[in-house]
């Protein structure tokens, strides 16, 4: 994989999770409705997607917001997802004998930043799922030198995760804010999540507000 220097212009936010299916999609939806009403010219792109059959579910349903929130992204679907594989595995499984080009997915950035002041860009799966055998979503996060908006799910057991989680962009010194996607155990989550995380943070933030 080569590694090369960043490009800075626009404002970037890389959405990742605690795990699969916590919300990333709806989340970077929300943020894209959220800086659009603010003014801004949203962009977005998802450097690598699995699972894909014919065409990139959730790149492919980004990319029709967009063009809804902004209609000067003009950007088709295999310019915003970029490296798209069948097998609905993480990037290293799923791209078998491919080789990812990080200079490709920057130099695709770059062409998405040409039209939008603020570019999601989301990840795949959560922070340590690897590209390359020695190379994971994380340390794309920190070459992109993006700034992470992390997910954590409201079920039971999350708090282990989100934790794992946090530590982990701290120790790369990433910045970053994180949400709680709240759609499972939502009954029981106030009295067996939240006061944790109440005592340990503070203030709490939910994507779906």
């Amino acid at each position: 994989m080569k590694i090369e220097k960043n490009i800075k212009n626009n404002q970037l936010l890389f959405v990742t999770a605690t795990n699969t299916d916590v919300g990333k999609s709806y989340a970077c939806e929300q943020l894209l409705r959220k800086y659009a009403k603010e003014g801004y010219k949203v962009g977005y792109i998802k450097p690598i997607e699995t699972g894909v059959i014919t065409e990139p579910l959730d790149g492919g349903k980004l990319l029709d917001v967009v063009k809804e929130l902004n209609p000067e992204f003009t950007l088709e679907i295999n310019d915003v997802v970029p490296y798209q594989f069948e097998l609905p595995a993480a990037p290293f499984v799923a791209k078998k004998s491919t080789e990812i080009d990080l200079e490709y997915i920057q130099s695709k950035i770059a062409l998405a930043q040409k039209q939008c002041e603020v570019l999601i860009v989301e990840g795949a799966g959560g922070l340590m799922v690897p590209i390359e055998k020695d190379f994971f979503i994380i340390d794309l996060i920190k070459i992109l030198q993006c700034k992470a908006v992390l997910i954590a799910p409201s079920n039971l057991g999350s708090i282990n995760d989100t934790m794992l989680s946090i530590q982990a962009l701290e120790a790369k010194k990433i910045p970053f804010e994180w949400y709680i996607n709240l759609y499972k155990d939502k009954e029981s989550f106030e009295e067996v999540t939240l006061p944790f995380y109440k005592a340990y943070f503070g203030d709490i933030q939910y994507i779906n507000e």
